[in-house]
């Protein structure tokens, strides 16, 4: 369904040392089209959410957001995509890890909408091992915000200032149509906020995680997520 690029094991070796993992064009065009106007339709049920997460370092949420049980209810699209055993099979080679769905249906597959200037999502590390991110909409330009900031090989939510201070974080811009691969639990990222009006940030984002690691680390989720 995706458009996985083959596996070779610089892929796997880029993935283990960087923890972020560039997938352009992953969405072919016919799906992207039917995933925007899934997206659409479930952006209806989504809630707004501006508040400091204290599990993160009080770090900003300024976004609306649907969670995965509801997703589950909603669409069939999403659910069967997040669910493809080839997907599931790529992920577990390239990460070198047992992949499997997270069984908690609130996290499993989520929608992050950032539409608003000063719209972020703020510093965190993410409770499964595995999140591969679909970008439905994205900034053109990098100038107005949405990058993802990761700093690699660490989960210290500081270390994102600490680099930025001597200019070595790692920013990524990506456009409608691309996905990335994070390693999201070891991994500090934040997306940075919206610059000005009139631009949107759509992603899917899915978890995945292994058999032994089925137990959220932190309440992040549910307060992010939950009805």
């Amino acid at each position: 369904m995706l458009s996985l690029p083959p596996y070779t094991p610089p892929l796997s070796d880029h993935f283990a040392a960087d923890g972020y993992l560039r997938l352009p064009s992953l969405i072919p065009p016919s799906l992207l089209e039917d995933l925007t106007r899934e997206v659409q339709r479930l952006e209806k049920l989504a809630v707004r959410r501006d508040f400091a997460m204290a599990s993160m370092d009080d770090s900003p949420r300024h976004m609306t957001t649907l969670g995965g049980h509801t997703i589950d209810e909603e669409s069939t699209l999403v659910p069967d995509l997040y669910r493809d055993q080839e997907l599931l099979a790529w992920l577990g080679r390239v990460a070198a890890l047992p992949a499997v769905e997270v069984a908690d249906p609130l996290e499993r597959h989520v929608l992050n909408i950032l539409h608003r200037p000063g719209d972020t999502h703020g510093a965190h590390t993410d409770d499964y091992p595995l999140a591969l991110v679909l970008f439905i909409e994205a900034p053109a330009d990098p100038a107005d915000g949405g990058l993802l900031h990761y700093a690699a090989r660490t989960s210290a939510l500081d270390a994102l200032d600490a680099l930025d201070a001597t200019d070595t974080a790692a920013h990524a811009h990506h456009r409608r149509g691309d996905g990335y691969l994070l390693r999201a639990d070891t991994t500090a990222h934040r997306v940075t906020a919206l610059s000005r009006p009139g631009v949107r940030r759509t992603v899917l984002n899915f978890a995945y995680t292994t058999p032994d690691r089925q137990r959220a680390r932190t309440p992040s989720a549910s307060q992010l997520y939950a009805p």
